[in-house]
């Protein structure tokens, strides 16, 4: 017993940084009116980059988990979830300080505000971060400090949310946020665990789909900043639980409707949770703008080719006992929506996307006295689209289907964390991982499927296996210290065509044969965090990681309708590389709170996908023929170096009518040039804003203007410069409990917000089709959630 309780009393003072894993403070302190002093906010929930997931983020004098020690008749009971930590208050900047680099929080109760169907488009404010928005409000990648695909993961419950995303911008991310509770947007060391491919960062989209703990009907309301608090090593038998939640919205921009239902029940040993939710919406207004694409087609105040709708449903369920749980669920994802563009309005080009992912995942805590816990993540997703349109615009009897993408990809992901042990100079914890994968990609040609020279690529695979490592060093409660590293060996298996030299820009002849490349990344970080005077902390992370090509890197040869372009793959690409350092101060806690960042990165064969200006049709010999309709798209490499910054604040004014309000800014920057000086593609502009805020128990009022400077960094060939915006938004929320009736609902979240209110022309400057495609116009959004 005495032994147990000096583990428990460890656990309680060690801190779980692993991996990025991270506890964090109180996010504010609240001006009570009349009040002298001022009242402390309650802490947001993080989950990822956490290998404990849903981990109570309050700071607490109470040991993290009791004893585990119990009676063998009473082990297989199961314990039920102990209600959560109270959520923040609407509109209260989420700052995350015990991490060894920036995290991004987006709350559920944000998430309903911003109703956005695409997190390239949930996330395209947030500083360092910003949308490819290919086709806004239907296909929308974010893209993190001007990285995008292959450097961007996007993982949802801790396993890849799959889909073919990464494979072109035109490509929906399989990961609704009707259906999502939080979203963490995770850099530095942290992204280690989900790849190499992730250089840039993971996008960690979280949901209850598989339950870690049984439902409390007992919980307070506004639940906000997550899902409920793991739970309790207790002797405590459930009984049956019901919650439901639905959450609906309309927009005026493209007549839009959504809506979503979300079930939570369980009892004894079993929790089970399903939803279902559907958007549709038509092609979205745009500013008055006499033509958009030339002098010859006028676009009438709407965006040509841009409708959408999306369906999904999932349903899963966990065995939980004393000491962990196991579970799985089930998800199907389809979208059907427009691609907008010049080439896509003529060919109305529209994209037919169908996803079923069956996903598990499990925790064990053992009464050992070296291993703390064990984990597994696995997941399998079979996707498959079609991109249809008209062959001939003339003859609307041509319609049919241009090109298949499929995607069948299956993961695993296990890691042990050792129990903290006292190395005299520091407490030490210690966490390793392996993990596997593998992927088998098909675009072949729909008129010649055995062709190989038409479609996007023929059927190749991979296959990649990784061990990792991370080592946190407590020197003190105040300073903190990290040493992680990651081996993987990627195999690849696919085939190029024939490659003649007049064809390629810059390329040598390659002959139709078999590529079968192999790499083996190893990377690296070390970092230290430290408590400073005045509730502040810092931070400074070097990390160096190694990343392997992906397929459509290697092994592109082809037209791609959808985008308008005809890609080609180098298959001698080597490994990219990059080393970076990234400091920060934060402060989370008090009436100013603020997070400002400064990084680096010098990359080594940077890879890019950069427009040659020669136009291309359906095979090669057309590249460089005139009236051709696709843009010649060439995968290179070069080194590069990517440097900048973010910062936000939020600082409480003081109390007014029964409120507080306050003061907001933001401001981020990135430049990224080559070697000799010219400019990387695409790169997100610099960009600043401000706005004041108003709130209390229940009301939200908001009013924010975001300034993106013209961005006149561009790349020498194939692109143009981009104007610079101005994006105003506000909003109105209210949020209450209800009496009980016959509705029977007990709490409700409604509000109404406005976006693009000055009716901005906006074009994004990462987007290859900014020059063809404008961000929606002035729209008004109306949003109601209950809870039963």
């Amino acid at each position: 017993m005495n032994f147990e309780l000096r583990r428990a009393q460890r656990l309680g003072g060690a801190s779980l940084l692993l991996l990025g894993a991270a506890a964090t403070p109180a996010l504010a302190q609240e001006l009570a009116q009349d009040k002298p002093a001022a009242t402390e906010l309650p802490a947001v929930t993080v989950t990822a980059p956490s290998p404990i997931q849903r981990r109570a983020v309050v700071p607490s004098r109470t040991t993290s988990r009791v004893a585990r020690a119990a009676p063998a008749r009473n082990r297989e009971r199961a314990p039920e979830a102990p209600p959560p930590p109270a959520a923040p208050q609407q509109g209260v900047l989420p700052i995350v300080t015990n991490q060894f680099a920036t995290v991004t929080v987006v709350p559920n109760e944000e998430i309903r505000r911003e109703g956005t169907a695409q997190l390239g488009d949930l996330l395209f404010s947030k500083p360092g971060i910003t949308g490819s928005t290919f086709a806004p409000g239907a296909s929308s990648r974010p893209v993190i400090r001007g990285l995008d695909v292959n450097r961007v993961g996007i993982v949802e419950n801790g396993t890849n949310a799959g889909g073919a995303s990464d494979l072109g911008e035109d490509h929906f991310v399989p990961v609704d946020p009707l259906a999502t509770n939080q979203v963490e947007v995770i850099r530095g060391p942290a992204a280690m665990r989900y790849g190499s491919t992730s250089i840039g960062g993971v996008v960690s989209a979280t949901n209850n789909r598989i339950p870690d703990a049984l439902p409390s009907c007992a919980a307070p309301p506004f639940q906000s900043y997550g899902l409920p608090a793991k739970a309790p090593l207790a002797d405590t038998q459930s009984s049956p639980c019901v919650n439901v939640e639905t959450r609906t919205s309309v927009s005026s921009v493209d007549r839009g409707v959504d809506g979503g239902i979300l079930l939570d029940t369980g009892g004894g040993n079993f929790a089970f949770h399903a939803d279902a939710y559907g958007r549709k919406a038509s092609d979205y207004s745009i500013p008055s703008y006499p033509y958009l694409f030339d002098h010859t087609r006028p676009v009438n105040g709407q965006q040509p080719n841009s409708a959408m709708q999306a369906d999904g449903a999932s349903i899963g369920g966990s065995y939980i006992f004393t000491g962990g749980f196991i579970g799985a669920a089930i998800t199907q994802n389809d979208s059907l929506y427009h691609i907008p563009g010049i080439d896509g309005a003529d060919h109305n080009t529209r994209i037919d996307a169908h996803q079923t992912k069956i996903t598990t995942k499990g925790e064990y805590r053992p009464d050992a006295a070296a291993i703390d816990t064990i984990r597994f993540w696995a997941g399998a997703t079979d996707y498959r689209h079609n991109e249809i349109g008209l062959a001939d615009p003339t003859d609307p009897f041509s319609d049919g289907v241009r090109q298949t993408f499929t995607n069948k990809e299956q993961e695993l992901r296990i890691e042990t964390q050792l129990m903290p042990f006292n190395a005299r100079f520091a407490e030490v914890t210690t966490a390793f991982g392996f993990q596997a994968g593998h992927q088998e990609l098909t675009a072949p040609s729909p008129d010649d499927p055995g062709s190989l020279f038409n479609g996007l690529w023929n059927p190749n695979n991979n296959n990649r296996v990784a061990g990792y490592v991370f080592n946190e060093f407590k020197f003190s409660e105040q300073t903190k210290a990290q040493i992680a590293g990651r081996i993987e060996h990627v195999e690849l298996h696919g085939s190029t065509p024939n490659f003649p030299a007049d064809y390629l820009p810059d390329g040598a002849p390659q002959v139709n044969i078999a590529r079968n490349p192999s790499f083996t990344p190893i990377s690296g970080s070390v970092g230290l965090l430290q408590d400073l005077p005045g509730g502040m902390v810092g931070s400074i992370t070097a990390q160096y990681v190694e990343r392997a090509p992906k397929p459509a890197e290697l092994f592109s040869r082809g037209a791609h309708d959808a985008t308008a372009t005809f890609d080609i793959g180098n298959p001698n690409l080597l490994i990219e590389t990059a080393k970076s350092v990234e400091i920060g101060l934060r402060k989370a806690t008090g009436p100013f709170r603020f997070e400002a960042t400064a990084f680096y990165t010098r990359f080594d064969n940077f890879i890019f996908r950069r427009l040659t200006g020669v136009m291309c049709d359906d095979d090669f010999a057309s590249c460089g023929t005139p009236d051709a309709e696709l843009n010649q798209a060439v995968y290179s490499q070069r080194d590069a170096t990517f440097r900048g910054g973010e910062f936000q604040s939020q600082l409480d004014v003081g109390a007014f009518h029964g409120g507080i309000w306050g003061i907001e800014n933001q401001f981020d920057v990135v430049r990224a040039t080559f070697t000799d000086g010219t400019n990387v593609p695409r790169i997100p502009p610099l960009r600043m804003g401000g706005g004041v805020f108003w709130r209390d128990d229940n009301w939200l009022m908001r009013v924010n203007l975001l300034h993106a400077f013209a961005q006149n960094n561009v790349a020498v060939i194939a692109e143009t410069p981009t104007p610079g915006y101005n994006l105003l938004k506000a909003e109105v929320s209210y949020k209450t409990k209800l009496a009980s009736n016959w509705f029977g609902a007990r709490e409700m979240t409604a509000g109404i917000v406005g976006n693009n209110l000055l009716n901005e022309s906006i074009r994004n400057s990462v987007s290859y089709t900014k020059d063809q495609v404008l961000l929606p116009g002035i729209g008004v959004r109306a949003f109601a959630n209950f809870k039963f």
